[in-house]
């Protein structure tokens, strides 16, 4: 589901999970000039209409405490919690892609 704020689309409800539900509301968890936060399984993407900061990078790392948290330019990443992601023993692809 997406829900507009002030420039900031969600694809989960706002009251939705425990960060949120946790910290407040979606506009009091991300930084200022967030303009899309999604969710893929455990993780969530963050995405700015500038490119963060320290302080930005802080503030969504403070919301998931004990998770990886990357800065990429205008992209913040929070990295599913170990054992969230692909089974070992499923089939993948090799870096790359397919040979």
């Amino acid at each position: 589901m997406t829900l507009p704020r002030n420039g900031l689309h969600n694809n989960e409800e706002a009251t939705a999970g425990p960060p949120v539900q946790a910290i407040g509301t979606a506009r009091e968890m991300w930084p200022p000039d967030t303009q899309q936060v999604s969710w893929e399984g455990d993780a969530v993407v963050v995405k700015g209409g500038r490119p963060f900061d320290l302080p930005d990078f802080d503030q969504v790392q403070a919301a998931f405490p004990g998770r990886r948290v990357t800065l990429d330019g205008d992209v913040i990443t929070v990295w599913p919690r170990p054992g969230t992601g692909p089974a070992a023993d499923e089939p993948h692809e090799p870096f790359g892609g397919a040979q």
